[in-house]
């Protein structure tokens, strides 16, 4: 499905995916699976990279930015950067396994 996408560029989109507790709950209820993108990663550029590296079909992917925290190093103020979450709906019967790897 990649609309004229540098392929390069889709290599970059994603960061990593998201292995945490809620990532594991949205997994198994809503059949979505949670990337870190880049912070300038569009939806249709998303879609195409989890096509292309994943070989599924993608149904919707919904983007949300998280504020990075404020935190304190001593007497200092340092912030986190912000991220950038991308939670990929899949079409029924398709899967992610990450344990396997990516098939490139």
């Amino acid at each position: 499905m990649s609309k004229n996408f540098n392929q390069e560029r889709l290599l970059q989109v994603l960061v990593a995916p998201q292995v945490s507790e809620k990532a594991t709950y949205v997994a198994d209820k809503h059949e979505q699976v949670v990337f870190i993108v880049t912070p300038c990663a569009t939806k249709p550029e998303v879609k195409a990279a989890v096509e292309l590296l994943f070989k599924v079909q993608v149904k919707s992917v919904q983007i949300a930015n998280l504020k990075g925290k404020t935190k304190r190093f001593g007497r200092g103020l340092g912030r986190r950067s912000n991220i950038r979450k991308a939670f990929v709906c899949l079409k029924p019967g398709q899967e992610i396994n990450f344990a396997e790897g990516v098939g490139v």
